[in-house]
């Protein structure tokens, strides 16, 4: 590897903010799910398992910054505004809201043998040493996908151009 290459910074502010873009201009709401430790700034509260989803649409959030480093922007959260400071490593995924589609990122890579904040104890891919560098990450099943399936599998996401569904909102699955 050429020292340049080493050096060049990470693509993900790029596609993070790519993708915001292209949900924006579609009509779509943005969300990210993020990885949180002590570096995320978001309410607590709304952590489940080390993780928290956030809409980032300009309709959620004031004063929105997509920076290479933090995204940043103020939010109401049960009616209370909050300032949310995420580092740009910390974002799992970006996808649109209403068909899934989208990106994923590996997660940061953790720091000894602490777990994630809001999570009692590593999750089990954590756990066992070795397993956490081979786990992967999230990764984004795109609702186009040709899968042989029966098509009244609820799993199954809708063909391009289907109405959306109603009461089920899309969903990232872990592929390992």
């Amino acid at each position: 590897m050429t020292p340049a290459a080493q050096e060049a910074p990470s693509t993900r502010p790029y596609l993070v903010r790519a993708l915001h873009e292209w949900c924006s201009d579609n009509g779509f709401s943005p969300y990210i799910a993020v990885q949180v430790d002590g570096s995320v700034q978001v309410p607590m509260e709304f952590v489940k398992n080390g993780e928290i989803v956030l809409n980032v649409s300009f309709d959620a959030t004031t004063s929105l910054r997509l920076g290479n480093d933090f995204i940043e922007f103020k939010a109401r959260f049960g009616g209370v505004a909050r300032d949310i400071v995420v580092p740009i490593d910390h974002v799992i995924a970006i996808y649109a809201r209403e068909n899934g589609q989208g990106m994923a990122f590996p997660a940061p890579a953790v720091a000894g043998a602490t777990a994630p904040v809001g999570s009692a104890a590593p999750r089990p891919s954590e756990a066992s040493s070795g397993e956490a560098s081979e786990r992967g990450g999230l990764h984004v099943v795109p609702s186009d996908s040709k899968a042989e399936a029966p098509e009244h599998n609820p799993d199954e996401p809708p063909p391009p151009g289907a109405p959306p569904r109603s009461g089920r909102r899309p969903q990232l699955r872990r592929v390992k």
